[in-house]
């Protein structure tokens, strides 16, 4: 459970307003981690993150508001697991097993917290906000800047970049889901990539 830090009591003065904002995503995301984002209520946060029921529409106007930042908070992690494996991975076929492998045991990890990323509800498919975006667009690069990299590998020259980009999301996503629903081990994920990519 989050607690607040001496920092953040309000009787010396009030809530920095980024601190409390943090306070709470940082409360709603542990939450996240036991309960699924339709369960999560404004009232709950307030608690775990120890504030008045009301303190939470000051930074959000509603629950939809803060499922919002939790699903780019949510996919900012994503992109920094998969970004930290790549650039420990070295060679073009390690890369993209790394990549994939990341996006597989992030959401296994995170089930509730991947789910709302990908949630039409918070993150409309064509429509991204402003703060979601740019994580996106990070993403995409970093799928096809490793792909284009691999089609220059013996065995895979010749391969349409794009078309490969998206055979491998669809691949390790549909994974990903498996193993959240837990039709998968996550034990599965390896092998299943060493023969999708080898």
């Amino acid at each position: 459970m989050l607690l607040m830090s001496r920092s953040m009591a309000k009787p010396a003065g009030g809530y920095h307003h980024g601190n409390l904002q943090a306070a709470l995503e940082d409360a709603a995301l542990d939450l996240l981690e036991t309960t699924s984002a339709a369960k999560i209520s404004l009232r709950e946060v307030a608690r775990r993150a120890g504030v008045s029921h009301n303190a939470p529409y000051h930074h959000f106007g509603d629950r939809a508001a803060l499922l919002r930042a939790l699903g780019v908070r949510g996919m900012a992690a994503l992109l920094s697991a998969q970004e930290e494996a790549v650039a420990a991975a070295t060679g073009p076929v390690e890369r993209v097993r790394a990549l994939g492998l990341a996006y597989v045991r992030y959401a296994a990890a995170h089930p509730q917290a991947f789910a709302l990323v990908f949630d039409p509800d918070y993150c409309a498919a064509g429509t991204p906000s402003a703060e979601m975006a740019p994580l996106i667009t990070r993403n995409e690069d970093l799928l096809a800047a490793e792909v284009a990299a691999l089609v220059r590998e013996p065995g895979y020259e010749g391969r349409d970049v794009m078309a490969l980009s998206a055979a491998l999301w669809s691949t390790v996503h549909g994974m990903a889901q498996l193993v959240t629903l837990e039709h998968l081990p996550v034990e599965a994920a390896e092998p299943a990539l060493d023969a999708l990519v080898r």
